[in-house]
């Protein structure tokens, strides 16, 4: 099995791109949440290194939600999935090297640039951390 052309079905990939910016803005919202209860459960002593606790965070957040929904909670808001590019749900080990990926991507302007440059230019809308893994987002088909 493989994914839908995005030529032949762009109804698949329609609208990723909007899709995606607004699930990183739901899933940094969740997790700055989740940072602030942790910041809280070391009696504010995360306080001190909070970019380090977002940033681990962050990585579990995406890794548990990956792995076991094959979306963040701000993907299944939006109706995206999370697929490689021959269709099967990616594996824990997959989930964990895309969330520090992510993470390494946010630290530098330019990698942010440039994974908004391969969405919206790539035919599958991977960003820098799919086109390394080989996986990508799509719409979720309606169900019956």
């Amino acid at each position: 099995m493989s994914l839908p052309d995005p030529e032949l079905f762009p109804e698949f990939y329609a609208d990723v791109p909007l899709k995606r910016a607004l699930a990183w803005l739901i899933d940094t919202v969740i997790t700055l949440l989740l940072t602030l209860v942790a910041v809280v459960m070391t009696l504010f002593i995360g306080a001190f290194i909070f970019p380090v606790l977002f940033a681990a965070v962050s990585i579990g957040y995406r890794t548990v939600t990956l792995s076991r929904y094959g979306a963040t909670f701000g993907m299944m808001v939006t109706g995206l999935r999370w697929r490689h590019l021959d269709g099967r749900a990616p594996d824990p080990a997959t989930a964990a090297i895309y969330s520090v990926l992510h993470a390494g991507i946010m630290l530098f302007v330019i990698t942010q640039i440039g994974s908004i440059v391969t969405i919206l230019v790539t035919p599958y809308r991977q960003g820098l951390h799919d086109l390394a893994l080989g996986t990508t987002m799509l719409n979720r088909p309606a169900t019956t």
